[in-house]
């Protein structure tokens, strides 16, 4: 007996199933691309293309090049030997004429002030002299200010006239670029920002060690206490988020001075003398404590999210095969909520690594992080490029911290909830 043919499904249009579902599919596909798509947006407003603009700007050099341009011109075939020519004095003066009358000298004068001590009043003096200036400029230019006859001068215009820098990066490690382009330190006195870099990880680190410390015991009694009792103590955490950040750091500013409300205490039950009092503010010890107890709150949250999903009956088998409570917790409970842990220690360290304000209050000189001199850089100093490369090396470490974190731990296994 001959088989019969296999007739295709199709729809009640005529068309074929799977071609109809194929379309149903890509359909289903695009409005959820369209639903996402705001945020998708949004993402790339405020998130990525900020990001590009730091690493950008960190490397941008536009000023030699676009404000001197017929002496950069002149300084390609000049041998970096001597001190050059008329021609390349000449076309400098022109150079500065013109940026004289267009007032945009300010960018370059600062640009080569960064690299070399003294080149912004020699710009800006031999500016308002340009119009009265008479050939030979050489001599002119040198006469009216010594920079204009040093060879250094010339090689960092030279160096400098490239549209990329890797000047800011440097500067950003407590490095410089000599005349000759070598890598050297900066003299000792200007030595900060390495010690900065230092000093915000290693205390980030600790904040972190202290909110674990602090935290691991709340988040227990929150999973194990009765309802009632643990809805009581999860307000009196998330209290801290419905206070003002600035009012927490300056409460913390009104306990720990040296006549504040700790050292009245200690004073009055004899811990101490008056003329002793504690100096816990203004130092690396405020910071410690004040931003311990603001980001409290992001390790206790991820570790009560764990240990909420933990049988109470884990313990008990544990302690009915014998096991003494610390080696059952030890064995049994504390690995279930490692999970945890590493969500909350990335969580804080992260957050402690970029905060500004309370270290910005409570820190003073010693206790102040990094990120509050990518401020100075950008608010006073205006030095915008050191400021993006310190911020773009504090992202890459950040990056990295969080690849050996991955490496280590897995992100599949955190849990902030």
């Amino acid at each position: 007996m001959s088989e019969s043919p296999t007739v295709p499904l199709t729809t009640a249009d005529g068309v074929p199933l799977k071609t109809s579902l194929r379309r149903a599919v890509r359909r289903s596909k695009v409005k959820a691309f369209l639903l996402v798509s705001p945020l998708l947006l949004f993402l790339v407003i405020a998130f990525v293309m900020p990001i590009f603009d730091m690493l950008w700007r960190s490397v941008d050099n536009p000023e030699v090049s676009s404000t001197l341009p017929r002496t950069v011109a002149a300084l390609e075939g000049w041998d970096g030997e001597s001190i050059p020519g008329e021609p390349v004095f000449a076309a400098l003066v022109e150079d500065l004429r013109v940026g004289q009358e267009a007032r945009n000298l300010g960018l370059l004068s600062s640009r080569l002030n960064y690299e070399k001590s003294g080149m912004r009043s020699a710009i800006s003096r031999t500016a308002r002299r340009v119009g009265s200036l008479e050939p030979p400029y050489r001599e002119s230019l040198i006469g009216l200010n010594e920079a204009w006859g040093e060879l250094d001068t010339w090689k960092l215009i030279k160096r400098e006239s490239s549209p990329y820098t890797v000047s800011y990066y440097l500067a950003a490690v407590d490095r410089q670029l000599t005349p000759d382009g070598e890598i050297v330190k900066v003299p000792e006195y200007l030595q900060i920002h390495a010690t900065l870099f230092w000093r915000t990880f290693w205390m980030s680190a600790v904040i972190t060690a202290m909110t674990l410390v602090l935290g691991y015991p709340i988040a227990f009694l929150l999973a194990n206490l009765p309802l009632r009792h643990s809805n009581l103590l999860m307000i009196l955490v998330l209290l801290p988020f419905w206070t003002s950040l600035l009012v927490r750091t300056t409460t913390w500013i009104a306990i720990l001075q040296s006549q504040g409300v700790l050292n009245d205490m200690m004073v009055a039950i004899g811990v101490i003398a008056d003329e002793a009092r504690w100096q816990m503010i203004h130092n690396k010890l405020g910071t410690i404590i004040a931003m311990t107890h603001i980001l409290l709150p992001f390790m206790i949250l991820p570790l009560y999210s764990v240990m909420k999903t933990i049988p109470p009956s884990y313990m008990r088998a544990a302690r009915s095969l014998g096991g003494r409570p610390f080696l059952s917790f030890r064995r049994v409970y504390f690995p279930l909520t490692i999970p945890g842990i590493a969500a909350g220690g990335i969580l804080v360290f992260i957050l402690s690594i970029g905060y500004y304000i309370t270290p910005a209050l409570v820190g003073g000189q010693s206790g102040r992080f990094i990120t509050n001199y990518i401020a100075y850089h950008m608010q006073t100093s205006l030095n915008w490029g050191l400021a993006a490369a310190i911020a773009s090396i504090l992202l890459f470490v950040v990056i990295v911290f969080y690849w050996i974190f991955n490496r280590l731990i897995g992100v599949d296994k955190v849990k902030l909830g």
